[in-house]
C-alpha cells in the first residue's frame, strides 16, 4: 500500500496508523479475526483499532518492528487485494526481512495483477495475450472482436496496472453515450445518473479489480475518470492511460478527436466491436474507417479477437458462429 493510503505517527511507546482508502474489515476480517491474530504474534503490544485508526502502545522496538511488518501487509493487499491467516504468517511471523518487490517477484506467471479477494487477473486466450505483448512495444492499440471476448476487461486490467505500478498519472476510461438499438427515454437524476448506465461495463470491470474504499478514492481525486465520449473534446490527456470503450459507435470525427488527445507519456487502447454498429444508418463508423487509415502507422497496433477468445458461457461462442453463419441466409423463408 503507498504512503498515501496509511499515515502514522510514532510517540513514545504509541504508534498511531490512519488508514486511508481501505476498509478495516479487509485486513482485520468482517469479525476482526485476523486482528485476533495479530495481538497473539505481538502479545508485547496493546492494538486498538477504532473506524479507520488502529493505535498500538508498547516498547518502542517492538513498536518499530510491528510498524514495519504492517506495512508490508499494507502492501500485500494493495498488490493481490486479499489478507488471509497464512499470509500474515508468512509476513510477519516467518521473522525474515521482506519488502514488496520481494512479494511482487513470487507472483505467478502471465498475472495481470490481483483483484477483490485475491482473484486472479490475466490474459485467458492467444488474442489477449497478443494485446498484453503488443502493448509492451505500442503505445496505442486497437483491439477488435466480437462480444464477450475479454477486450475490455484486458484493457482495464492494464490499465490498472500501469496505474498500481506508477507508470501513468490517472485513468481515463470514455465511450460514446449511443443507445443500442432501444430509446432509453427520459432517465431521472444529474448527468452523471443520466450517463451511468452507457459506462457500466466499465464500473463492473474497474470493482473486480480495486478494492471499493479504494476505488471510491480514485473516482473522487479523478486519479480513474470516466466520462462520455463528447466530454474528452478539447482536451491533452498526458500521462494517462486511456481506453474507449465501444469504438464502433463513434463517428469518423470523434474518434478523430479521441486520438489526438493523445499527450506525453501516454497510452491509448481502443476497443470496438464492428458488427454491433449502433449508429443511424447514415453514418459510418470511425473504428471501420481507423482500421483503413491507421493500420500501417508506425506505434499503432491492430488485434483482432474472434469466437474462440470468448470468454463467457459457452453459448455465447455458438451464438457468435450461428450469427456469422446465418447472415447469408436471412432472405430465406421459414418453412411454415
Amino acid at each position: 500500500m503507498t504512503l498515501k493510503d496509511s499515515k502514522e505517527t510514532t510517540h513514545s511507546g504509541e504508534l498511531t496508523i490512519q488508514l486511508e482508502a481501505i476498509h478495516p474489515s479487509d485486513i482485520f476480517g468482517l469479525r476482526e479475526e485476523r486482528l485476533r491474530l495479530l495481538k497473539k504474534l505481538f502479545p508485547k503490544l496493546r492494538i486498538v483499532v477504532r473506524g479507520n485508526e488502529v493505535k498500538v502502545i508498547g516498547d518502542d522496538e517492538e513498536l518499530s518492528f510491528f510498524e514495519y511488518k504492517f506495512k508490508l501487509l499494507l502492501d500485500h493487499f494493495e498488490h493481490f487485494g486479499k489478507i488471509t491467516d497464512e499470509i500474515i504468517l508468512e509476513i510477519i511471523a516467518s521473522g525474515k526481512s521482506q519488502n514488496l518487490a520481494d512479494i511482487i517477484d513470487s507472483d505467478s506467471s502471465g498475472v495481470l495483477l490481483h483483484g477483490r479477494n485475491g482473484m486472479i487477473i490475466k490474459a485467458r486466450t492467444p488474442n489477449q495475450v497478443r494485446m498484453v505483448e503488443s502493448f509492451k512495444t505500442h503505445d496505442m492499440l486497437f483491439a477488435i472482436g466480437p462480444a464477450g471476448t475479454g477486450k475490455t476487461y484486458t484493457a482495464v486490467a492494464l490499465a490498472v496496472r500501469a496505474l498500481k505500478n506508477k507508470e501513468v498519472r490517472k485513468i481515463v476510461l470514455t465511450r460514446p453515450a449511443v443507445e443500442a438499438g432501444e430509446n432509453l427515454g427520459f432517465l431521472p437524476g444529474d448527468l452523471k445518473d443520466k450517463l451511468d448506465p452507457y459506462l457500466q461495463p466499465l464500473y463492473d470491470a474497474l470493482r473486480d479489480m480495486i478494492p471499493p474504499a479504494k476505488l471510491e478514492t480514485y473516482m473522487e481525486d479523478k486519479t480513474i475518470e470516466i466520462a462520455p465520449l463528447a466530454f474528452m473534446r478539447g482536451r491533452t490527456l498526458g500521462n494517462v492511460f486511456a481506453i474507449l470503450d465501444e469504438a464502433q459507435n463513434a463517428t469518423e470525427n470523434q474518434l478523430k478527436m479521441f486520438l489526438t488527445r493523445m499527450g506525453q507519456s501516454s497510452k491509448f487502447i481502443i476497443t470496438g466491436d464492428i458488427t454491433q454498429i449502433d449508429l443511424p444508418r447514415n453514418q459510418t463508423s470511425g473504428l471501420i474507417i481507423a482500421t483503413r487509415i491507421l493500420n500501417k502507422v508506425k506505434g499503432i497496433d491492430f488485434i483482432f479477437l474472434n469466437e474462440k477468445d470468448v470468454v463467457r458461457h459457452p453459448l455465447v461462442t455458438k451464438i457468435i458462429l450461428a450469427y456469422e453463419g446465418g447472415k447469408g441466409d436471412a432472405d430465406k423463408k421459414v418453412p411454415g
